[in-house]
């Protein structure tokens, strides 16, 4: 099969179309052929060996953990799948060798959930990482329903476009920040106000309309976007943080860490959000399999707002 490997860590020259071997399928495994691929930050920290340490890696390497496609084979313990399925996945295993930018991947049957039927491939590709980082942050962790206040960091990028809608389809009245130019797709997005995080204190300008502070934020940086989403949460509240896995740093606030898990419940969870009309992937671009490299440095220039996708087939 062609798939889209590095050999060794570094830039993104090092991501080269390669001849691999078809993956081996499991007793409960799917065999997925792919029709695109999300791209996300975590692919070019791979490809940069940030992740070394963390996970066991072997090259040749494919990269990519997002996945949308059709089920060619199933292990005999599947019961949930069956060969034709459309379906779509969030591929992270604990060790990282087989990824998504590929025709072919085989992962366990948890991992994968019926395709949105509302969705494109292409749109369908872009949900599972970010998509599943905003619910388990948003319902998982700090279980935002109706009538609470959320916070969501960088609302126009990958995950937080997410965040804005499902905690606006939680019942929530959100507050993004983003820069000038993106204000007003976050409010199209469902948020109540937005805030430009280049044009000063983000903290005083969320309390100035909420004075006692929100009842939940969500971080997606760390450093001083962190500091200032802890400092806009009412005492007691909650603080979500995927960049820092001590958000709290001793505040009197309910902090989390979210590193995100695959999960077929959520993932169902999701798609049906999408097919009812609660959720829409925002596609910045896609691009040829071959010109991965090319997605690569788009999304490490900054500034995506949405997703960008890889078309396979």
């Amino acid at each position: 099969m062609k798939a889209i490997a590095i050999d060794r860590f570094g830039g993104p020259e090092q991501m080269t179309l390669h001849e691999l071997p078809d993956p081996e399928v499991g007793p409960d495994s799917v065999l997925i052929a792919a029709r695109a691929a999300g791209v996300n930050p975590v692919d070019f920290k791979i490809r940069a060996g940030n992740l070394e340490g963390a996970f066991p890696h072997h090259f040749p390497l494919i990269l990519g953990w997002d996945v949308a496609g059709v089920v060619e084979a199933v292990g005999p313990a599947v019961g949930g799948f069956a060969v034709g399925d459309e379906v779509y996945a969030y591929a992270r295993k604990t060790e990282i060798a087989q990824g998504t930018y590929a025709e072919r991947i085989a992962v366990p049957d948890a991992f994968v959930a019926h395709k949105p039927r509302e969705l494109s491939w292409v749109e369908s590709a872009a949900m599972p990482l970010a998509g599943l980082t905003a619910r388990q942050a948003l319902v998982d962790r700090m279980e935002v329903g109706p009538g609470q206040t959320v916070l969501v960091t960088a609302a126009a990028g990958g995950v937080g476009h997410f965040a804005v809608q499902l905690a606006r389809s939680l019942g929530a009245e959100v507050i993004g920040t983003a820069s000038a130019a993106n204000h007003e797709y976050v409010r199209s997005l469902g948020a109540a106000a937005v805030i430009d995080y280049a044009g000063g204190d983000v903290a005083a300008a969320v309390r100035e309309r909420w004075p006692d502070g929100v009842d939940a934020a969500f971080d997606l940086f760390g450093g001083e976007t962190l500091d200032a989403a802890r400092a806009s949460v009412r005492a007691g509240g909650q603080l979500t943080s995927i960049a820092d896995p001590d958000p709290a740093k001793g505040a009197d606030v309910h902090g989390h860490y979210v590193f995100v898990r695959p999960d077929t419940l959520g993932l169902q969870d999701l798609a049906w959000r999408a097919d009812a009309g609660e959720l829409r992937p925002e596609i910045a671009a896609t691009f040829p399999l071959e010109r991965a490299a090319e997605a690569h440095e788009r999304l490490e220039g900054g500034h995506v707002r949405g997703k960008l996708v890889l078309e396979i087939a």
